[in-house]
């Protein structure tokens, strides 16, 4: 028990002839994504349905500090919302028919990919393996992809913001320069060009998510 197995009594005649313990195989890439989202800083808790003993032991194995157990399926949506109230930003991971009201609830809701398609509908993720490290790959896509779209829009904006005012004659009566059109045609043409560079070296990302 103190595993966190359930306990089944083998009958033989009628008769107690032993005891089989049995447990839901952790995946072998749990540990490591559970670790990874920590090191983002990311706080992993657990909702569950299982019984708290077997809840804790798993969690215990994990490095799950914060476990909901025993919850029936229509509570899971009232503990998201509870996370949220503490001010967290909650993104939940499930798979099944019980699962979808919690997804919906939650600010991202991730669905396995070899889920109900009911939890698919509700998701805003849908990752396409059953594997919890997809989970961490997701994230780290994620925010790659955001600060990419945050760099191209400061080169896309250096631009307007330099080129236009100078072209506009802001510096031609104090030091006589101004912009000449090819000039800005080829500042325009540079300006794309890093931008579509810089877009390009999101693949780079792709090196770690192998790792992960």
């Amino acid at each position: 028990l103190g595993e966190g197995k359930t306990l089944m009594i083998v009958a033989v005649d009628g008769r107690a002839g032993g005891v089989a313990a049995a447990a839901d195989p952790v995946r072998e890439t749990s540990p490591r994504a559970i670790q990874g989202l920590r090191a983002l800083g990311i706080e992993v808790a657990m909702i569950t349905g299982d019984n708290r003993q077997t809840a804790e032991a798993v969690a215990r194995r994990l490095g799950i500090a914060r476990v909901f157990a025993e919850v029936l399926p229509e509570q899971k949506a009232e503990h998201v919302k509870r996370l949220q109230q503490e001010g967290k930003f909650v993104a939940m991971v499930g798979d099944g028919v019980n699962d979808a009201p919690a997804l919906a609830q939650a600010d991202i809701g991730i669905a396995i990919g070899a889920g109900t398609d009911v939890a698919i509908e509700t998701a805003d993720v849908v990752l396409m393996r059953s594997d919890p490290a997809d989970v961490l790959r997701a994230i780290f896509l994620s925010r790659a992809t955001v600060g990419k779209m945050r760099q191209n829009l400061f080169w896309a904006s250096i631009y307007n913001i330099l080129a236009i005012p100078i072209a506009a004659g802001v510096l031609y009566p104090s030091l006589g320069i101004v912009l000449r059109p090819e000039w800005a045609a080829l500042l325009m043409s540079a300006s794309s060009i890093i931008v579509a560079t810089n877009a390009v070296l999101l693949k780079r990302a792709e090196r770690h998510l192998a790792q992960i």
